[in-house]
């Protein structure tokens, strides 16, 4: 079983009552009581203006926890290999072109806003990020269902293998009420990770193995948050930023696929 390492420079996150990780880690870590509310996220900043006025709250989400992890890094984000990861992608965005196909009157022609088109792909928000930070590198947008936080995590260390610091992006947000119905995200999440080999220092060092067999995750052990860590396939994880939190040594797992992938962390 191939087991890979990496530093972790920063760490970020946004959530209902979750709102970046300078501000959670007390309730990640336990001294404070999660209260789930409604945080709203701005446009950011890093944005040019014409490209803030199209990014929708999808991409306002994914860019706020890249932003986040990559300040908290010290790091220039230009010189970062990305992985972003969404098990949906940008459903109002989607959504919206569906319905707006769907309600057009017979024969007339049915037209779809072209910045509506540009913002359905599924690697819109990674090429949002790459315009903002000018980043020539390469940027890798995958979605796997229930499993994209662990296969985004494990493509993050395939990276970090090869020697290269690397910036994970992982979100999702909750569908329009069509979709819900047969998708349903309970609220946005989003959690950034920057992760570089190992010996280049950070405040934690993790290893990453994948086991096959019964697939298994680690809930929370904050159970006020087991709801969102089982409605939104981001915030599974939840479970590694609590480790974090508390600067201690363990040990989580996430689902993935027919199998599991094992991380361990170690405080620096």
């Amino acid at each position: 079983m191939r087991r890979f390492g990496a530093d972790i420079l920063g760490a970020s996150l946004w959530g209902p009552g979750l709102e970046g990780w300078p501000d959670s880690q007390a309730i990640l870590a336990g001294r404070e009581p999660y209260v789930p509310r409604e945080s709203t996220l701005g446009a950011p900043m890093i944005l040019p203006p014409n490209e803030r006025r199209r990014a929708g709250e999808v991409v306002r989400l994914a860019l706020n926890v890249a932003q986040g992890a990559v300040d908290a890094a010290s790091v220039a984000p230009d010189g970062l290999r990305c992985v972003f990861g969404s098990a949906n992608g940008d459903g109002p965005v989607v959504g919206s072109i569906l319905d707006a196909l769907a309600r057009a009157p017979p024969g007339r022609e049915r037209i779809v806003s072209p910045t509506q088109f540009h913002n359905s792909v599924h690697n819109a928000a990674a090429g949002y990020w790459s315009i903002a930070t000018r980043n020539p590198l390469p940027a890798t947008c995958l979605g796997c269902h229930d499993s994209t936080w662990a296969a985004a995590l494990l493509l993050a260390m395939l990276e970090v293998d090869a020697g290269v610091p690397v910036l994970l992006c992982v979100y999702d947000h909750p569908m329009p009420a069509a979709y819900a119905r047969v998708r349903s995200v309970v609220a946005p999440f989003g959690v950034g990770l920057v992760l570089a080999p190992p010996g280049a220092g950070g405040f934690a060092h993790i290893v990453v193995a994948h086991e096959d067999g019964a697939a298994r995750h680690i809930e929370p052990d904050n159970k006020a948050l087991a709801a969102l860590a089982a409605g939104n396939p981001a915030a599974q994880s939840l479970r590694l930023l609590e480790h974090l939190a508390r600067r201690a040594a363990g040990h989580c797992d996430a689902a993935y696929y027919d199998g599991s992938l094992r991380v361990e962390v170690t405080p620096l």
